[in-house]
């Protein structure tokens, strides 16, 4: 019954934020960077946040929520307000930053730190190394979910794959409560788009995603298998930062160079973009689930799944050259 509730909260709400919007003249104005062609109301990820914040409360109040990650993943709404006054103003990168670090690292803490990471061949288990990784990919996190935010239904169908797979694996009704909110927002934002997420709901997005893996890893699964499932997302920011800095290109500076991104030039339309990238997460999705179960094989579940995101850059690469 609650996640009945919360999806037609979300879709309900997602409604009225972007019937606001418009009367407000709260749009997102495309520019030569846009992968979108006219003016779209923006700030659709509040009503992610709204349902996702009071389905985590039910949780907890029914005693079906570990309290460690209770209160880690509700320190979500300091950086959903914050990204929200930025989706507004524009507030400057050095206060983003500093939020983002600051709640990176009480979220840190908050989950009792990261205690070890499961390569399946070895162990880490140096706090200062482990934590030290941990602290800087949650933030890494918060703002590739934020770039790749880019196209119609691309990060919210992500986060409900995520969301699926982290149920079917691990079990959680928290899955199932992200699942719902984020639904309800989709069906407004699928192709075409009538409003967007907004860096409210991205950064939050991938906040949450970080706290999972963080959590599930204290719990005795591996950092691996996240990075298996999340892979779509973390390989194609991190590969194309990597470029970018290689040609010696302004990181700062906005572009239009990820992979999703230069599919859309090349005359892919958002919705079959999308469409490729959940059949394309099926196979992570599967890959996952041998690692998951099979421990011996994890390390090599997860070098598989590099060789094919790999594969899908270099696909892409000769669809729309980067440059």
């Amino acid at each position: 019954m609650i996640y009945g509730t919360l999806f037609l909260f979300s879709l309900g709400l997602t409604y009225l934020i972007r019937t606001i919007a418009l009367k407000k003249s709260l749009l997102d104005i495309p520019n030569e960077r846009s992968s979108h062609s006219v003016p779209t109301p923006h700030g659709g990820g509040i009503a992610i946040a709204v349902c996702w914040f009071f389905g985590l409360i039910y949780l907890f109040t029914c005693k079906d929520l570990d309290v460690r990650l209770f209160y880690a993943l509700m320190l979500g709404i300091i950086l959903s307000l914050v990204s929200y006054m930025d989706d507004l103003y524009e507030l400057s990168p050095k206060l983003r930053l500093f939020v983002q670090a600051s709640i990176s690292a009480l979220g840190l803490f908050l989950l009792g730190g990261l205690t070890r990471i499961d390569f399946g061949f070895f162990v880490l288990e140096n706090q200062i190394v482990t934590n030290t990784l941990a602290f800087f990919g949650i933030i890494w996190f918060i703002n590739l979910y934020n770039f790749l935010d880019g196209i119609d239904g691309y990060a919210g169908s992500e986060a409900v794959f995520l969301g699926s797979a982290g149920w079917l694996l691990f079990g959680g009704d928290y899955f199932l409560v992200l699942i719902v909110s984020v639904w309800g927002f989709l069906v407004w934002n699928w192709h075409k788009a009538k409003i967007f997420m907004g860096d409210v709901g991205s950064t939050l997005l991938g906040y949450t995603v970080a706290i999972f893996a963080i959590y599930h890893q204290n719990h005795g699964t591996s950092l691996l298998i996240w990075l298996i499932l999340f892979g779509l997302f973390w390989f194609d920011a991190t590969l194309t930062l990597y470029r970018r800095y290689k040609n010696g290109e302004k990181l700062s500076q906005a572009h239009r160079k990820h992979a999703y991104q230069r599919l859309t030039q090349s005359g892919w339309i958002h919705s079959k973009v999308v469409v490729a990238s959940l059949l394309f997460n099926v196979v992570l999705a599967i890959l996952g689930y041998i690692a998951f179960h099979f421990q011996a094989l994890l390390l090599i579940c997860f070098i598989l799944a590099i060789a094919l995101l790999y594969s899908v850059t270099k696909f892409v690469d000769n669809r729309k050259k980067f440059a």
